[in-house]
């Protein structure tokens, strides 16, 4: 009973909460808010319906809210317009396949626009439903935004669709209103779609199998397809964007399935050309010998291109949190041009070369995201945005709503995490000096932290910005470590930073914050420890939140597979008990409004809801269940 009702408030909270919530946030890496986890991202540029004129970049991705498998059960839209990308916003939950009272598991989607006859606009999202018999689902909407409506259930069914698109939906409509679709896992088909449906085959065509070559073949070839299709037209040049399976030894790294390749045509259904490596979500870059090296890990990807203001994009996923469940949207400037001869090429904006001749000329992984003229040093920058990991640190995914923030956890000495590229160009002529404050969290060893600009080390050029120490058995809460860095007055241009951590210790040394560069009157002599300050208690330390029942604090409450914001949890009471446990709770924060349903009967349950009021900020409300059994 629990499980429905979960089931039924989670849709509700998620259309009610998200949709609402106009989070403003730097578009950098990743471009959405830490807590969210949006892999598989489709961009498109599409007419922002409530203003005629204007466009904003939408991007369609699956949603990994589940956290130990794929995805999850929903389709969510966030869009930003396209003259400032630093201004993202929560279109909502969009579509929601719902079966039998159960929901489907949505993977990766795509959509696009269609113009009408009486030239009105309609979108077409092709949402990867893999619930039996409805693979092939299409669903329509008079807006970018939704809601959509599933279009191709068959004949006297509402649990079976036809059609023939597959596994990792793409879709082209092509200038002359002829539409094509391309699908497949390991093995890509592509079709010619019929437009009075947009989900069937346009009669008196054939589907084109193995489009390009497949990474399972033995044949050598180049293409070595993998999945993840996404097809644009680009100066008269079809463009398939995939996930490509890399040879061993490929630029100096191992075989993987974390890059997107490119391959192109002057037919909508080849033949094709192979182009190259788009982007590497292992962030290739050379190491302290001169190889290359991986300096993220490696897991699957999924993305597209998009032009916005003249400036091409590729987005891609990151995997987060030690697994392949917490992925993240992010996304590199490229460059892209056809020469005189018809050849189409995408490169990066900086060619990585190592000392053995390997070179990869794919986009490099940064922390800018869209904000390609670098990040601003003397803002808040949660480790979470971090583009550069050494020595077995990784980012811990937290799905808190409340929270743009993601800590680097697991760090041990000689770990390194880094931050590509921060534009030093924006300091402030106020004739201030430039202090650092890292935010930590120690873990009870000894430890010590180095600032490097431009590399982590020196052999490779890097130069020591800076250093601070803390002695073991710190208490394990938010710390403010405080580094003078007045060389940092001198700085132009953008700049890498990275973060060394060093100890005597085998132990885990600290968890990673955050940081921010700060003007100064008068800049600390020494590096230290400091106290925090206003800022840092309202802005860096989550409320925290205690419910009761029956007088008894509980714990363990487990986060829903449909919600960021609702949690549950199961309290048998003893036998024999007839009255109904009451239940309270409080927060230490006074903007935290708290709002309380009892359980009117055994068995029954209890609601907490959580509304954190913000004048600046629109926080969704958090919900928590409380079922009480015998």
């Amino acid at each position: 009973m629990l499980d429905k009702l979960l089931l039924i408030c989670a849709v509700c909270a998620v259309l009610w909460h998200l949709a609402g919530l106009h989070s403003q946030v730097q578009a950098a890496n990743p471009y959405l808010p830490l807590w969210e986890h949006v892999p598989d991202a489709e961009p498109r540029v599409f007419e922002d319906p409530d203003n005629p004129g204007r466009y904003r970049l939408y991007v369609y991705g699956s949603h990994d809210t589940r956290r130990t498998a794929y995805c999850g059960y929903d389709i969510i839209v966030w869009s930003a317009p396209v003259d400032d990308l630093t201004d993202w916003r929560c279109d909502g939950v969009v579509f929601q396949s719902i079966v039998n009272g159960a929901a489907d598991v949505l993977f990766a989607p795509d959509c696009v626009e269609v113009v009408e006859p009486d030239g009105t606009k309609s979108y077409y999202l092709y949402p990867n439903n893999q619930g039996g018999g409805r693979n092939t689902m299409v669903a329509k909407a008079k807006r970018p935004d939704g809601p959509f409506e599933v279009i191709n259930w068959r004949p006297g069914s509402t649990t079976q669709t036809q059609g023939v698109m597959g596994f990792d939906p793409a879709v082209l409509v092509d200038d002359d209103g002829r539409v094509y679709g391309y699908y497949g896992f390991q093995r890509i088909t592509g079709v010619e779609l019929d437009p009075a449906t947009m989900a069937r085959m346009r009669p008196d065509t054939a589907p084109v199998v193995d489009m390009i070559g497949s990474c399972t073949f033995n044949d050598g070839n180049v293409f070595r397809y993998f999945e993840a299709p996404s097809v644009r037209k680009i100066e008269g040049k079809y463009v398939l964007v995939y996930s490509r399976k890399t040879v061993q030894g490929e630029y100096g790294l191992g075989e993987s399935v974390a890059t997107l390749a490119y391959a192109y045509a002057d037919s909508p259904l080849g033949p094709w050309t192979y182009g190259g490596t788009i982007i590497d979500a292992r962030a290739p870059e050379v190491g302290p010998t001169g190889r290359m090296i991986a300096t993220q890990p490696g897991h699957n990807t999924h993305g597209g291109l998009v032009e916005v203001g003249g400036q091409w994009f590729i987005t891609y996923h990151r995997a987060i949190n030690n697994d392949g469940y917490s992925r993240q949207a992010t996304a590199e400037p490229v460059e892209v041009r056809v020469t005189e001869t018809g050849e189409l090429i995408i490169t990066g904006t900086r060619q990585i070369v190592d000392d053995y001749g390997n070179v990869y000329t794919g986009a490099e992984v940064t922390s800018q995201g869209f904000e390609i003229n670098g990040l601003n040093p003397y803002k808040y920058c949660s480790a979470g945005i971090t583009c550069y990991l050494l020595g077995g640190p990784y980012v811990k995914a937290t799905y808190d709503t409340w929270r743009d923030d993601a800590p680097v956890v697991n760090i041990r000495s000689y770990a390194i995490v880094g931050f590509k590229y921060f534009n030093f160009s924006a300091a402030p002529q106020d004739g201030k000096s430039t202090e650092l404050e890292v935010y930590i969290t120690p873990k009870g060893a000894e430890g010590k932290i180095e600032v490097w600009l431009g590399s982590p080390w020196e052999e490779r050029g890097g130069s020591l910005l800076g250093g601070v120490s803390f002695p073991a058995g710190l208490e394990e809460r938010l710390t403010k470590l405080v580094i003078p860095v007045p060389e940092a007055d001198r700085l132009e241009g953008k700049q890498a930073v990275y973060f060394v951590f060093r100890s005597d210790s085998r132990e885990q040394i600290c968890e990673f914050n955050g940081f921010k560069f700060n003007r100064v009157e008068a800049p600390a002599a020494q590096p230290s420890i400091a106290e925090l300050d206003e800022w840092d208690r309202a802005n860096l330390i989550p409320p925290n939140l205690t419910i009761y029942a029956g007088g008894r604090p509980l714990e363990a409450f487990q986060l829903s597979d449909y919600d960021y914001n609702v949690y549950k949890h199961t309290l048998v009471v003893p036998a024999g008990t007839e009255d109904v446990p009451q239940v309270t709770a409080e927060a230490d924060d006074p903007r935290v409004e708290i709002e309380i349903e009892q359980a009117q009967s055994l068995p029954g349950t209890a609601v907490v809801k959580f509304r954190k009021l913000d004048p600046k900020e629109d926080y969704p409300a958090k919900l928590y269940y409380i079922e009480f059994k015998k």
